[in-house]
């Protein structure tokens, strides 16, 4: 572990980017959903699509052994060996569109280190505003929550599973493969190799397949609503990744309104994924304007 204290002091550092948002990577990410959105110029990016931009352009020089790259630049140096993707939160304001030029400020807002039943954690917050050029105020805001933690031991338990809701309104299954991992491995140029090596995965970090995104079962998610609710617009958005999926396994997406409304004006809805014994994945909520 990184010298108590130490991981804190990066706390409040901040980074910011600027970027056009072009229509390719939204276009190759429809293609990808087997959706057919065109994305003129004007056109706005369906809820979590973002992801698409402001990438981290690590050099491969500067990658580690995991496809990550080597910590210490933005985020804190974190000594632990694996770092997944533990859920995020979001507000909605204007909608971010084809051809908005976007400035994008990284905060460091919570570093937290905690030990649990799987042994030492290492919990960091990251806060991103995202503001078109022009505007005074964020067309989104977003918080990031990232975790690392120890290798498993050998022998030791695999954390018990939660069960799924079993009162979806809307449902559908999809079995992830590997060229579905790999093409948003490729869009958001995310070298982690549990997503795509799978020598990788199951010999040095001991997964039983390609572990599916945590983004991509949150943006899966929302793409449910968005099939079920097309004229939906989304105030607010949270997910919390369970456990992991892999692929060659049935993941079932689903979704069911709530009571009562956040507050006047608004709708409830409960969404997760779960895995093919009916095991949580993920769970979430996302608040709707009124139609």
């Amino acid at each position: 572990m990184t010298a108590p204290g130490a991981l804190t002091d990066w706390v409040g550092r901040s980074q910011t980017l600027h970027e056009v948002l072009g229509p390719t990577p939204a276009r190759a990410l429809a293609a990808t959903l087997d959706r057919d959105d065109e994305f003129a110029a004007g056109a706005a990016l369906p809820p979590l699509w973002h992801w698409l931009y402001f990438l981290p352009l690590a050099r491969a020089c500067g990658l580690g052994p995991d496809g990550h790259a080597r910590r210490g630049g933005f985020l804190p140096p974190v000594a632990l060996p694996r770092r997944m993707w533990a859920g995020g939160r979001f507000e909605f304001g204007a909608a971010l569109r084809i051809g908005d030029t976007v400035r994008r400020v990284s905060t460091i807002e919570d570093v937290q280190e905690k030990t649990g039943r799987s042994g030492a954690l290492v919990f960091v917050t990251v806060r991103h505003e995202c503001t078109r050029a022009g505007d005074a105020a964020p067309a989104l805001v977003e918080w990031h929550d990232i975790v690392y933690r120890e290798a498993p031991r050998a022998g030791a338990a695999a954390p018990g599973a939660l069960a799924a809701p079993a009162d979806a309104r809307w449902q559908r299954r999809l079995v992830p493969d590997e060229v579905l991992l790999f093409r948003y491995s490729a869009l958001t140029f995310n070298g982690h190799r549990i997503h795509y090596d799978r020598r990788y995965a199951t010999a040095v970090e001991g997964y039983p397949g390609l572990v599916v995104h945590g983004p991509l079962v949150a943006t899966l998610l929302l793409d449910l609503l968005r099939r079920e609710l097309p004229r939906a617009t989304l105030a607010r958005f949270e997910f919390r990744a369970r456990r992991p999926a892999f692929d060659g396994r049935a993941l079932v997406l689903a979704g069911c309104p709530r009571q009562p409304q956040p507050q006047p004006g608004t709708a409830l809805v409960q969404l997760w994924a779960a895995d093919d014994a009916g095991a949580l994945v993920m769970d979430a909520q996302a608040v709707l304007n009124a139609l």
